[in-house]
């Protein structure tokens, strides 16, 4: 078996992405319109958002996704980085690409100087959170939403 490769996600990932971001959002029983797929995906790619991502490798396969927001913070003068969706497909779970994934997106942070990566997981994600109690810490902060429109 070859080695697993992580690299940025490029405009020309679409149909290796999209796979699986439907499965992500499928994992978190979500749906989005096509034109928001789009719009996300184009923001990931484009280099003009403060958006980005990295995808997992084997063989000309995709086997995982990890998209972020960089976005400012009250706490630092240093920008922070928002690790929003993580994924990896079925069978490639349990063969360290998720940790790979974060640690890519820990060091594009580091490098660029920004104050922290963070990340929310739902809590009934019992196999994601084996992996984070692993790499980072728990703030203890529970998370409040109010849709709006």
């Amino acid at each position: 078996m070859s080695e697993i490769s992580i690299r940025p996600l490029t405009a020309n990932d679409r149909a290796a992405w999209e796979p699986l971001w439907q499965g992500y959002l499928t994992f978190y029983k979500s749906s989005l319109t096509p034109e928001t797929t789009d719009a996300t995906f184009t923001r990931l790619t484009n280099g003009q958002e403060p958006m980005g991502g990295f995808i997992a490798e084997r063989d000309g396969k995709a086997l995982g996704i990890v998209n972020y927001v960089l976005h400012r913070t009250t706490w630092s003068q240093k920008e922070i980085c928002y690790l929003q969706d993580l994924f990896t497909s079925e069978e490639a779970r349990g063969h360290g690409i998720g940790r790979k994934l974060i640690e890519a997106v820990r060091q594009m942070a580091e490098k660029q100087g920004l104050f922290r990566v963070y990340w929310q997981t739902h809590e009934s994600n019992l196999q994601a959170q084996e992996l984070y109690d692993k790499v980072a810490q728990k703030s203890g902060f529970i998370v409040y939403r109010q849709p709006l429109g």
